[in-house]
Formats: C-alpha cells, sequence, structure tokens
C-alpha cells in the first residue's frame, strides 16, 4: 500500500483539551494527513460522525457528556479505534482492548509512537485500496466493480459494491442485518431488511458456485452475514 493511501484516510480526533486537540492536528498535519475532524464531546463526535464518516477515531476516555467507552460502542465499531488518554490503570486498558479498541495509548506521548501506531492501524483496516479479492471459485475486484467467476466479469450495481465493501472490510466476522442496511441505505436504514435480502441473494448469484449453498457469503441466522476470504 503506498503512503499516500494511507494519509487520504479521514481520521476524528476527540478530547476536550483544546491544547491536545491543536498538537495531535498540528503532528497529524506535518506527517501529511489532510482529513482530520475534531470533537470535544460525545454529542459532537456522534454529530460528526455521520457527516464526515471517519476511517479512523482516536478517543479519550474522560469527556464532558461522557466516555470514550460509551462512544465507542455507540460508533458501532464500523471502523478503527484508537485511544490516547491520560487514564494508564490496567482496567482502563483492559476495557478499552475488550470493547475490541485497536490500540491503546497513554498521555503524554511521543509523537513519533502516535504516528507509528496510527500507520500501523490504517494498513492492518486497509490493506490495498482496491483490493482483488479471492473467494471460493470467484474474486471481487473493488476497482472495477465487478465480480471474476469462470473467466466471465459480472459487474456489480453501487449497492453490491457498498454491501460487499462492507463485508470485506469485516472479512471472517460477523456483519449484522442493521450494520449492512446502513453500509448501502445511509442514516436511515430502518425498513430496508426486505431489500437487503434480495441484494444477498443477487450478490450470491454472481460471487458463489452455487448459489443455493453459499460457502462465501453465509446467514448467520438471526445476526447477520459473513464474508469467508480464501487466504484470511
Amino acid at each position: 500500500m503506498n503512503n499516500d493511501y494511507l494519509l487520504s484516510k479521514r481520521i476524528l480526533l476527540v478530547d476536550d483539551e483544546q491544547e491536545l486537540l491543536d498538537m495531535v492536528v498540528s503532528i497529524l498535519g506535518e506527517a501529511g494527513f489532510c482529513q482530520i475532524a475534531t470533537a470535544k464531546t460525545v454529542k459532537e463526535a456522534l454529530d460528526l460522525a455521520d457527516s464526515f464518516q471517519p476511517e479512523l477515531a482516536i478517543l479519550d476516555v474522560m469527556l464532558p457528556d461522557g466516555d470514550g467507552f460509551s462512544l465507542m460502542e455507540k460508533l458501532k465499531g464500523e471502523y478503527p479505534v484508537l485511544f490516547l488518554t491520560a487514564c494508564g490503570e490496567d482496567d482502563d486498558k483492559f476495557k478499552g482492548f475488550g470493547l475490541g479498541a485497536d490500540d491503546y495509548i497513554v498521555k503524554p506521548f511521543l509523537p513519533k509512537e502516535l504516528l507509528f501506531r496510527i500507520r500501523a492501524i490504517l494498513r492492518r483496516s486497509y490493506k490495498d485500496e482496491n483490493p482483488l479479492v479471492k473467494l471460493h471459485g470467484s474474486q471481487i475486484d473493488f476497482s472495477r466493480a465487478e465480480v471474476i467467476k469462470n473467466g466471465e466479469h459480472i459487474p456489480l450495481t453501487a449497492k453490491e459494491h457498498d454491501l460487499l465493501s462492507a463485508l470485506y472490510r469485516n472479512a471472517g466476522r460477523i456483519v449484522t442485518i442493521d450494520t449492512l442496511c446502513e453500509a448501502a441505505w445511509g442514516d436511515n436504514p430502518f425498513g430496508y431488511e426486505n431489500s437487503l435480502m434480495a441484494h444477498i441473494r443477487r450478490i450470491r448469484e454472481k460471487i458463489e458456485l452455487n448459489p443455493s449453498q453459499p460457502v462465501s457469503l453465509v446467514t448467520i441466522k438471526g445476526l447477520g452475514y459473513k464474508l469467508i476470504v480464501e487466504g484470511r
């Protein structure tokens, strides 16, 4: 992955100390990161997340109207999270990692360490800008929005591309029905469950060798779906 791709990632920074916000924004800006949004409260962060659509969140634990742990849960795990906080007790770290945080840095910190951790998270989370994803019997080319199966190139619709992208970002893990509906239909995903099922059926027709017995896009009954990628 080239460095320019990492630098294009949208980063949401949440901390109630303006001095800290200014310092981290400066560190990121000097390193070349060009899309940074800041918030001082849980409410501001949630409002920003809807419009800014971050690809990495850097959160403090102690916030005026709540805490970073509850904020992380409200962000629904849609993108990686790094805690940057003065709360250095083991219990705090265990709680952060237990909730699924990707990393935890205790203040004060070295700018080089922060940048190293951020780049490491982004490399793990976004392994390739336009990956060619190998499934059982087919491949997904996200750059061309198509599936390659039996030598045939099968185009994906925009919604199919959105759904497969969300599934691939969480390859091997369950993606809930609500998360998939939000990925395809935005801020008001309610009532799209039947549409989602229809799109899943059409996606299976494109990626599966036997759509009636799927092995790449599997249903997790009562929860959602899981994409099985070969080699992962």
